[in-house]
């Protein structure tokens, strides 16, 4: 059985850091790409960043998160990050991440959410100003 779980949320002031962890069981994170998605409240979801399995790079889909969000992986763990820093009021949002059906993936993969086969129960981010 496929299982994805985050953790790391919390409540954080305006400026600060947050780091999310996604651990994986059921599937490799080498046949894998992963992405973190995220919902505000009143708001539909949205990419944010992805990064393929052979950990080539983040691919940003939201703008506003560049310079500031970074993902990385450690496939032995078999858990992804999202470090988030300078984090702003509007960042405030239920994170998820979500497994990818190829190992490779673009931002534009992010558009629709049909390709992501598994996701987690979310972890909330709130960010107070």
């Amino acid at each position: 059985e496929v299982q994805l779980v985050e953790s790391g949320g919390g409540l954080v002031q305006a400026g600060g850091s947050v780091r999310l962890s996604c651990a994986a069981s059921g599937f490799k994170f080498d046949d894998h790409a992963i992405a973190w998605f995220r919902q505000a409240p009143g708001k539909d979801r949205e990419g944010v960043l992805c990064i393929s399995s052979n950990d080539d790079g983040n691919q940003y889909y939201l703008n506003s998160v560049e310079g500031r969000f970074t993902m990385s992986s450690d496939n032995a763990e078999n858990t992804v990050y999202l470090q988030m820093n300078s984090l702003k009021p509007e960042d405030t949002a239920v994170y998820y991440c979500a497994e990818y059906y190829l190992p490779y993936i673009t931002a534009p993969a992010m558009t629709s959410a049909k390709d992501f086969t598994s996701w987690g129960q979310g972890t909330q981010v709130t960010v107070s100003s």
